[in-house]
């Protein structure tokens, strides 16, 4: 048994503190980035913001709207092969640089892809490969398998939560780390099974090992606010994924009644009853499902993040959102910010 006494923080723990700033106007910050990835030498030109391959978060209506404004999207795992051959086909007006498709770390799912790459004459170029534990040896073994196979794709995989184990899927031929254990807003396994880590001190952890060997980190989790996506990038994260705040919208396809919308973990009963006629007898469900406000069209809220993050980047002096982290001072705090109406 181990105990570590070294401070961990999440989002919730800390303010970004204001410094001066040349910076004229919020239209003057460049939110967009440039990134060559570690393995693959593949390239992302755009706003580093994901839609999490979640059910009413990464849909194919979603990635549609966010490739516009230069986002991606990880497309969720249960998206018919007919369906992505559509999407990602040769023929498709959509860019398929803004866009990854998700698959498992089983031999099925594999194989749906494999036939899907074949189909649309290799034209993805972004592989998710999920999990919730990225701590196995079978997962490391199968990123490095499917690096073998594929040398030009580039490879995200996750989920993990240390440096040790973000640096051991960079060296079997991931190119992003995807980090967060437990963060997510429907995700119970930090309550279902006692592990995870506060995110950001993930993040923070994680990055610094990505980037010393010249590879990417996804902060995977945990923001609810703009502002918490500004300090996952103030924490080194080069991308941050988002399930609870793009889910709720038009295109997300969900059933509006009484004005809210059903969210659930990918991990939940709900989602294994959907998916997979139900929880297998050996496992327990470590995601729930809720009732969200309807939030309309997914173009307001994507205004409103970019536009925050935008204030972010001039009330830090950064005028770019590349320059966050070296701009980043953050504050410990009991509390960050006004709760009376609430």
């Amino acid at each position: 048994m181990l105990l570590e006494n070294d401070l961990k923080l999440d989002f919730s723990n800390v303010l970004l503190r204001p410094k001066r700033s040349t910076a004229e106007s919020r239209k003057d910050v460049n939110l967009w980035r440039s990134m060559k990835f570690r393995n693959s030498e593949g390239e992302f030109y755009g706003v580093p913001i994901m839609a999490a391959n979640m059910d009413g978060v990464g849909t194919l209506e979603m990635a549609e709207i966010l490739s516009s404004n230069g986002m991606f999207t990880c497309l969720n795992k249960p998206i018919s092969e007919e369906d992505l051959i559509n999407h990602f086909s040769t023929d498709s007006k959509l860019p398929s640089n803004y866009t990854a498709m998700t698959i498992g770390a089983t031999k099925r799912e594999e194989d749906k892809f494999a036939s899907v790459y074949e189909k649309t004459d290799r034209n993805i170029k972004f592989l998710c490969i999920d999990v919730a534990n990225g701590y196995t040896e079978y997962f490391s073994h199968f990123v490095y398998g499917m690096r073998s196979t594929y040398p030009d794709l580039t490879i995200i995989a996750g989920n993990v939560v240390t440096a040790d184990m973000t640096q051991e899927l960079i060296i079997n031929g991931a190119d992003i780390v995807k980090v967060g254990i437990g963060p997510g807003s429907v995700c119970t396994t930090r309550i279902q099974t006692g592990v995870g880590y506060p995110q950001l001190s993930a993040v923070i952890e994680c990055a610094d090992a990505a980037h010393g060997l010249g590879a990417h980190v996804i902060a995977d989790g945990g923001c609810s606010s703009p502002g918490d996506i500004a300090k996952a990038f103030g924490g080194g994260a080069d991308f941050v994924m988002l399930g609870g705040m793009l889910a709720g919208h038009d295109q997300g396809g969900g059933e509006v009644i009484d004005n809210t919308v059903r969210f659930y973990g990918m991990s939940s009963e709900t989602a294994n009853d959907k998916h997979f006629g139900g929880l297998r007898d050996y496992r327990a469900a470590e995601g729930k499902e809720v009732k969200i406000p309807y939030k309309g069209d997914v173009r307001n809220t994507v205004q409103d993040i970019l536009g925050s993050l935008r204030s972010t980047c001039t009330y830090i002096g950064a005028k770019r959102l590349k320059d966050i982290p070296k701009c980043a001072t953050f504050i410990r705090c009991s509390d960050t910010h006004n709760r009376v109406y609430e």
